[in-house]
């Protein structure tokens, strides 16, 4: 790549050379110089070249064309050489004379601003990267190397501002953003301690890269969120369970209980078994607790069958849809996703409810779990401040990729 561009530089610039010959005289003093130039330019010996190019330059009293020439033919010297300093007062000395096209100006800057960035120069390669850009440079690779040396040159906010925007348009294009830019908006965003650039990057990683590490780097973070509600702490491990990154058997051991608590018994049970199953409960020094937990488990599950016709009765002559709901959502997790589905919109339908967008949100998850493709529609109508808000949207990134 490196070569390429430089070949293309100094090709445009060889060229530029014999046209501006023809077009005006150019003394035997600086044309001879300039001339043997071109020719070791060709051969790939640009200090050499460097050399002639400084002979020519040392003639007096040169017309216009003569130093344009002489800086056409330095650049492409410079370049080559690598003296990046040379090359960029060569560009400028160029630019002001109003000759050089804007594509010759693009391919100019994007040389420079490769020989900085090879040179490790990452602020200069950075502003001649930007340079690139304002001449209408579009070059994909170049946003690359602009926002590499962005980040190596401590512009975290620039590379940051550069790697959503390209996200963005990534994404507006139906295109997944490219996992490489993710990650490196991620580090830019923990450079910046930034929260709101961490997990819009985070949030695009477990769409279209999920990992582990991913989901619990988001839900801890929403769990920290100020005001949000203890209320949602089985809510969180539903998620949690559903995406892989539940390990510990703590966990497990409080998301089942909790769900006891909430009348959802054979939640706890799929949760349990899946603890069992997996090797995080039933082992270890509190593996007769796990036991006795699993056991209180199956009496409750017994105990709620032998209440439930009356307690769908209750729930069905109740005034307002609370009970309906919990009751459907139970129903739902226990594995009847169609009655409890039917259940829960009822309950909503009813109204009064004690907490509306709770109802909302678990009619979303249970959508979801039951692969129901209006789960989208009734996460993106969740509302609240205490986190019922931010644990649909994240639902919604699971259904996602799920689907």
């Amino acid at each position: 790549m490196k070569q390429l561009r430089f070949t293309a530089l100094a090709a445009a610039c060889l060229i530029a050379f014999g046209a501006a010959q023809a077009q005006e005289s150019v003394r035997p003093d600086v044309g001879k110089p300039l001339q043997a130039a071109q020719e070791l330019i060709k051969a790939g010996k640009y200090k050499d070249a460097l050399a002639k190019v400084r002979d020519a330059d040392a003639v007096s009293g040169k017309n216009a064309n003569e130093s344009y020439l002489i800086e056409r033919m330095r650049i492409a010297a410079a370049s080559g050489a690598g003296d990046n300093d040379t090359a960029a007062r060569s560009f400028e000395a160029l630019a002001a004379t109003g000759k050089v096209a804007p594509a010759d100006k693009a391919r100019m800057a994007e040389s420079i601003s490769g020989g900085y960035y090879r040179a490790k120069d990452y602020a200069k390669a950075m502003q001649w990267g930007q340079r690139y850009f304002k001449e209408g440079g579009t070059s994909g690779s170049m946003r690359t190397l602009l926002i590499q040396s962005q980040y190596l040159s401590g512009d975290y906010a620039g590379a940051a501002r550069e790697l959503t925007g390209e996200i963005q348009a990534a994404e507006k294009a139906g295109t997944p953003p490219a996992q490489d830019r993710l990650n490196l908006l991620l580090n830019a965003a923990s450079q910046l301690k930034d929260p709101g650039a961490t997990v819009f990057a985070l949030e695009r990683l477990v769409t279209y890269y999920p990992k582990k590490e991913y989901w619990v780097d988001l839900l801890s973070r929403m769990q920290r969120k100020p005001g949000f509600s203890d209320r949602l702490v089985l809510d969180t491990y539903r998620l949690s369970l559903a995406t892989g990154s539940m390990s510990s058997a703590s966990d497990f051991m409080e998301m089942s209980q909790l769900a006891l608590q909430a009348g959802h018994e054979l939640e706890a049970k799929q949760v349990v078994d899946k603890g069992f199953a997996t090797g995080v409960l039933g082992t270890g020094a509190e593996a007769d607790r796990h036991k006795r937990l699993r056991d209180l488990v199956m009496k409750r599950i017994d105990e709620a069958k032998a209440a439930r016709a009356a307690a769908e009765s209750e729930a069905n002559a109740a005034k307002d849809g609370n009970a309906l709901v919990s009751l459907g959502f139970s129903t739902a997790l226990g594995g009847d996703s169609a009655k409890g589905l039917q259940m829960m919109q009822q309950g909503i339908a009813k109204g009064s409810l004690k907490r509306p967008e709770d109802a909302k949100l678990h009619l979303g998850v249970a959508q979801v779990l039951a692969g129901d493709a209006k789960a989208q529609a009734t996460l993106r109508g969740v509302g609240g401040t205490d986190g019922t808000a931010d644990l649909a949207r994240l639902w919604s990134l699971y259904a996602r990729r799920k689907g």
